[in-house]
């Protein structure tokens, strides 16, 4: 289910979920709400979906793979305490122009396969958003599930050609599966296609 700060207008002649707040990425716009474009954004296909992601109002998040901020803008419109981990310079220059209008968003140029060097600022949280485009998708998520609350929920996007751009995607997700089991349990597991290709949609639970 969305949260109650995601909602589903109709602007410029397309409808589909928004949240309120500033606009980022050109996203259609109408009376303080923005469009949140399902091509750009994993996270919002699961919502439209209406999946179970644990994600509500004031939740406490911490997004890995945060790059420019077209997800992680929409997440701090309605969560509470939003921790962004993005890994290159040039794309964390456009998310601290995100934060300035987002008093609850907090970038960390920091790379997600070191939690150990956030650790001393992240608190526990809610919900972890991860799309991480590396070799090891699993590995970063079992190595930050120390941040995830026993109730929490890991959703996690993932990307079969950064894992193995020479393998079979359903090969890498099952793989990727086996992994992530050795730390949470799998509660939704489904290809995010037609939307982004070679992409499976993952929420979990720790375990």
């Amino acid at each position: 289910m969305s949260p109650d700060g995601v909602a589903r207008k109709s602007i410029d002649g397309e409808t589909g979920l928004a949240t309120e707040g500033e606009p980022v990425y050109g996203e259609p716009t109408a009376d303080g709400w923005r469009l949140w474009d399902r091509s750009r954004s994993k996270l919002a296909v699961l919502l439209d979906r209406e999946v179970e992601t644990g994600l509500d109002d004031g939740s406490t998040v911490l997004y890995l793979g945060a790059a420019s901020g077209t997800t992680v803008s929409h997440v701090a419109d309605f969560a509470g305490p939003t921790y962004a981990v993005e890994f290159a310079p040039r794309p964390m220059r456009d998310l601290l122009d995100v934060a300035a209008d987002r008093e609850n968003l907090f970038p960390l140029l920091k790379d997600a396969r070191e939690p150990e060097s956030y650790a001393h600022v992240v608190e526990p949280v809610d919900v972890i958003v991860q799309d991480v485009a590396i070799r090891g998708q699993a590995d970063v998520a079992l190595a930050n599930r120390q941040f995830l609350r026993e109730d929490g929920r890991l959703v996690l996007s993932v990307k079969a050609r950064s894992e193995d751009v020479t393998r079979d995607p359903e090969a890498v997700f099952e793989e990727v599966e086996e992994r992530l089991a050795e730390g949470y349990e799998i509660e939704y597991a489904e290809s995010l296609e037609p939307f982004h290709d070679d992409h499976l949609g993952v929420v979990a639970t720790p375990e």
